[in-house]
């Protein structure tokens, strides 16, 4: 503790330029996420994907997979159950008031409450007073509010927001801007060192690695006498969908077109198709074996051919994974 009674924050954020502090390490590792885009705790399931900064959140992440709710109301006589003990203490809060307290407006003949004290003041600005009491002092704006916090997120509207990378001159109209131009124009590089490939973040790069391992796990197809694999869960989830149980309920919205697709996102790749901007349009990869693609090697610009789809994929044996050694023979 220091001398104001508050927890000592001795855990600093290393980026420059950033003055975060905490009292806990893990505070200081979600916050950590914000610079390097790192998110550690990854959600097991598969097919989701998903990950997160603290492993609170991906605990409270897989409720959503689970359904179940184990935190029931404490009230007799209500059987509503949450998915987590602050839902349920809210529950109790809103629907039974207990532990609630209300802010009553003192104004002869009003007689409202408000559950918080800022909803309170709100009001008898709004209602009881001529005018708010915090007004801009910017020359020609003459805007007036409630609370001075939200006077000061106001003023920055004519300040603007400064980009503080070194040498930039950048200053956003709105924090969503500033994001957007940090995003774009000063985004960390994170390259492959293996083949140079730049991707855009450290998870990326991370799950990019795998591509140049001597072994990597291929996806058998499930159903009995198939023997498809693939290197993806996107594309093992679409052979099976139009391939073995033949629905395909993804339809091109154009006129004309009629074609339908397994997947969602196979719709929208094909609705670039359609778009008069011919610029959008990418080159198809060339057509590569399964050990080729396996095995890292990546092929000159110039060779042509055709990628593989989840339509078009060749059996192939039921393995788990594939040797670094076959992509010589494919």
């Amino acid at each position: 503790m220091d001398r104001n009674g508050e927890p000592h924050k001795r855990f600093i954020c290393s980026f420059p330029d950033c003055a975060a502090r905490y009292n806990k390490q893990w505070k200081l590792d979600a916050h950590m996420c914000k610079h390097t885009g790192v998110k550690p705790f990854a959600c097991a399931r598969d097919g989701c994907g998903k990950s997160f900064c603290t492993k609170y959140h991906l605990e409270r992440h897989e409720v959503s997979h689970s359904g179940a709710k184990s935190f029931r109301c404490t009230v007799d006589g209500c059987a509503d159950s949450f998915t987590t003990n602050s839902n349920m203490r809210r529950h109790v809060a809103r629907a039974h008031g207990q532990g609630q307290r209300t802010y009553a407006c003192d104004v002869r003949g009003c007689g409202l409450a408000f559950r918080k004290n800022k909803q309170l003041r709100s009001h008898v600005c709004e209602r009881h007073s001529a005018l708010p009491p915090y007004q801009c002092a910017h020359a020609g704006c003459g805007m007036r509010f409630a609370f001075p916090s939200r006077l000061r997120r106001h003023e920055k509207v004519h300040m603007g927001y400064p980009c503080k990378e070194e040498g930039c001159a950048f200053t956003g109209k709105t924090w969503t801007e500033l994001q957007r131009h940090r995003k774009e124009s000063h985004r960390p590089v994170f390259e492959c060192e293996r083949c140079a490939k730049v991707l855009r973040d450290s998870w990326s790069l991370q799950k990019h690695r795998r591509v140049h391992s001597d072994v990597r796990v291929v996806l058998n197809c499930p159903r009995d006498g198939c023997g498809r694999s693939f290197t993806t869960v996107f594309n093992l989830q679409s052979h099976i969908s139009s391939f073995h149980d033949e629905l395909r309920p993804f339809a091109c919205a154009r006129e004309g077109c009629g074609k339908t697709f397994a997947m969602k996102q196979s719709l929208l790749r094909h609705a670039v198709v359609h778009d008069p901007d011919r610029k959008k349009m990418r080159e198809p990869r060339p057509r590569r074996s399964l050990a080729s693609r396996l095995s890292g090697y990546k092929p000159k610009k110039k060779a042509t051919g055709h990628t593989e789809s989840p339509e078009t994929a060749e059996p192939r044996s039921n393995v788990s994974a594939v040797p670094q050694s076959l992509g010589n023979s494919g």
